[in-house]
């Protein structure tokens, strides 16, 4: 910093000027710090609060023999059944042929992309017809929304069907979820 204000004053800058940049400098520093503490414990809170919602407090009222109960503050507990699912990339393949194969492929988003230059608005109304026989560069995505996927997992247990719950990344548990 000493050779910065040299620099300033050698320079012209008026070391008012210097000394309020400084400190504003400073300041934002300061509150970038602050801001990553926060983030992480906010992070740990979050986990700690995921634990006991879906761990501890599931467990604890199955022991009991519960699936809900009222505090004397008035807040009602309730352990519910949550579902979770998730695709790897590895195994997205397999995954949405085994929902094809299956007639599940609605929920399946299948996306073509083409980029156009400027100028190029006539040829981008015509893509349907010359994607192919003009040579575009295009890009297909196929993709499964993550909630959709949940609720389609959802439904798929609740109804007893059979799924290959690894492929898809199921995860069932138990959550207790807080009314005050």
């Amino acid at each position: 910093m000493i050779d910065f204000e040299k620099d300033a004053h050698a320079l012209g800058v008026k070391e008012d000027g210097l000394k309020g940049l400084s400190d504003l400098a400073r300041r934002a520093k300061v509150l970038e710090h602050e801001m990553d503490q926060l983030e992480a414990t906010l992070k740990e809170r979050k986990e700690s609060y995921r634990k006991i919602t879906e761990e501890a407090l599931p467990e604890a009222m199955a022991e009991l023999g519960m699936k809900s109960f009222v505090m004397d503050d008035g807040s009602k507990i309730d352990v519910k059944p949550f579902y979770s699912a998730t695709i790897s990339a590895e195994r997205r393949a397999e995954a949405y042929e085994w929902l094809r194969q299956r007639g599940f492929d609605d929920i399946i988003k299948n996306t073509v992309s083409v980029r156009f230059g400027r100028g190029e608005d006539e040829l981008c109304t015509r893509l349907l017809d010359l994607l192919r026989t003009q040579g575009y560069p295009s890009e297909q995505v196929e993709k499964i929304e993550p909630m959709t996927l949940k609720a389609w997992v959802k439904e798929q247990i609740e109804r007893g069907s059979e799924l290959p719950t690894e492929l898809f990344g199921v995860y069932i548990g138990q959550k207790a979820t807080i009314k005050t």
